[in-house]
């Protein structure tokens, strides 16, 4: 992400699925760039719980108590609600009322059209059997974005087209009211991590997939994570030349390492030969464990405290309301629909 574009008077909307815990592929492709932001512009951070039951329908439990999980780990990392308001989104009702109206400016078609929605329906098999909710997530989005005037929305490159979809929704709302209600977001998508690979080097890392390294994990789960981590299978011997693109501990070192010249040292030793996985692996553990443990530590302290989290949350939803109901206003009066 270009953090240089962003402007103070730039509003940001971003957020996450709350399906579980984050994991260091969140903190690179999001997390850390919120942190250095919420002092630069307005953030809107959204708890999506109910993006995350368009395909949970049956799970509430862990919807619901992966709120707490998620807002824990912003907390843990740095994000701090005095300056980003952190909201839940079940509890703005005004989001559902204005998707409510964007799907009347959207067709099944157009919906079954997004990348994102068929890679997703593709991968979850759904073939014809499709949860409405689902289906109609790129409107419900439109809602999440517009209802703050959000005009910045960091997203991975594979949601492009969902940003894409909310500006025909912003430009057909506009175009029926003849005014300029709404306004159109621009999708930044960041430099590194969006894709940050799994331990088991054959995917992005992700919570579905059981390889990551959560933001919480344990000195031992890191230990035990980087052992695990895949490099090179043709790399038996320690003085057999070793192969640098591919091998995940290398990608990590590259984002995570503040010594990227001590780091060019050991790709020039390995693809030599006379570095040995073992001694790779060490280096990287000695960086995560320094990265994660004082994040691991602000999350236990805050989590000793769960009331006060939630009145947190509690504060940041009142406000995040406040702004969707005079942008639910103005739409609505635009439409006609101001009775009274």
């Amino acid at each position: 992400m270009q953090l240089d574009s962003i402007q103070a008077s730039d509003i940001i909307l971003t957020g996450d699925r709350t399906t579980g815990q984050l994991h260091l592929g969140h903190y690179v492709g999001s997390l850390r760039n919120r942190v250095i932001l919420q002092e630069r512009c307005a953030q809107f951070l959204l708890l999506a719980d109910q993006q995350a039951l368009t395909d949970n329908m049956g799970n509430y439990l862990k919807v619901r108590d992966n709120v707490l999980q998620v807002a824990l780990d912003y907390l843990a990392v740095g994000i701090d609600p005095a300056k980003s308001t952190i909201f839940i989104q079940s509890l703005v009702p005004e989001l559902a009322e204005l998707s409510s109206y964007y799907l009347n400016l959207v067709t099944v078609a157009r919906l079954e059209r997004n990348p994102t929605i068929k890679d997703e329906i593709k991968l979850r098999g759904y073939e014809r059997d499709i949860p409405a909710g689902f289906l109609t997530y790129p409107a419900a989005q439109a809602a999440d974005i517009t209802a703050f005037k959000a005009n910045i929305v960091p997203v991975g490159e594979d949601q492009i087209p969902m940003i894409e979809q909310t500006n025909e929704i912003v430009r057909r709302f506009n175009a029926s009211v003849d005014q300029a209600v709404l306004v159109e977001a621009r999708a930044v998508v960041p430099e590194f991590g969006a894709r940050l690979p799994g331990i088991d080097g054959r995917a992005k890392m992700s919570k579905s997939l059981g390889n990551t390294i959560t933001l919480s994990a344990s000195a031992d789960d890191i230990r035990q994570a980087v052992k695990m981590m895949y490099t090179d299978p043709k790399h038996l011997r320690v003085s057999d030349p070793g192969q640098v693109e591919g091998n995940v501990v290398f990608t990590y070192l590259d984002v995570f390492h503040s010594d990227q010249a001590l780091v060019a040292e050991l790709k020039a030793r390995y693809q030599h030969g006379g570095l040995g996985d073992t001694e790779l692996k060490k280096h990287l553990e000695e960086c995560l464990q320094a990265l994660l443990a004082p994040i691991r530590e602000r999350r236990e302290r805050y989590a000793r405290d769960p009331a006060a989290v939630l009145e947190m949350l509690k504060a940041g939803t009142r406000r995040a309301r406040e702004t969707a109901a005079r942008t639910l206003g103005e739409v609505k009066a635009a439409m006609g629909l101001n009775y009274y």
